[in-house]
């Protein structure tokens, strides 16, 4: 995925020593022929099936990310339904060395409009599947889809499990 500016120039200063970043993730929900579905993307870096998630940027609302991500990566447009989870991430440590961790906002959302497709280049598909037959997905990934899917009537907050 493209590295937002604001973060190359953190980059150039710190190096690859821990940073601590915001991130939002979207859980695309709609009524589908066969029963309710929801939007996964293929990510172009690892090939993984995932929710459209991305990095919020500074002065960002965490909510209006979202809704950014999946216009950019997905070609759709969809609205917040509400904040599903917040919780924190295992530290991340990418190929060239970057350290982060993310708090991370996992938004369940409704699509509006729009037939899904990999927009950017950071993904190379992207789709809606029912939610009682989904890829294989990270754990990461596939605790956002679950929380979501859940749909729970108060926010998850921390770690499953904790």
């Amino acid at each position: 995925m493209p590295t937002p500016e604001f973060v190359q120039y953190l980059r150039a200063r710190i190096g690859t020593h821990p940073l601590w970043l915001s991130g939002a993730t979207a859980v695309v929900f709609r009524d589908g022929e066969a029963g309710e579905e929801i939007l996964l993307v293929r990510r172009a870096d690892n090939g993984a099936w995932s929710p459209v998630c991305g990095i919020v940027d500074p002065g960002e609302e965490p909510h209006e990310a979202a809704l950014r991500e999946v216009r950019e990566e997905a070609g759709v447009v969809a609205e917040v339904d509400r904040l599903v989870w917040m919780s924190v991430t295992d530290p991340v440590v990418y190929e060239n060395g970057d350290e982060t961790q993310y708090i991370d906002h996992t938004f369940r959302c409704r699509w509006v409009s729009g037939d899904p497709y990999p927009a950017d280049g950071e993904n190379t598909d992207a789709r809606f599947f029912r939610v009682d037959d989904l890829p294989e997905m990270p754990p990461v990934h596939a605790d956002r889809a679950r929380v979501a899917i859940e749909n729970r009537p108060e926010a998850r907050l921390g770690r499953l499990g904790r």
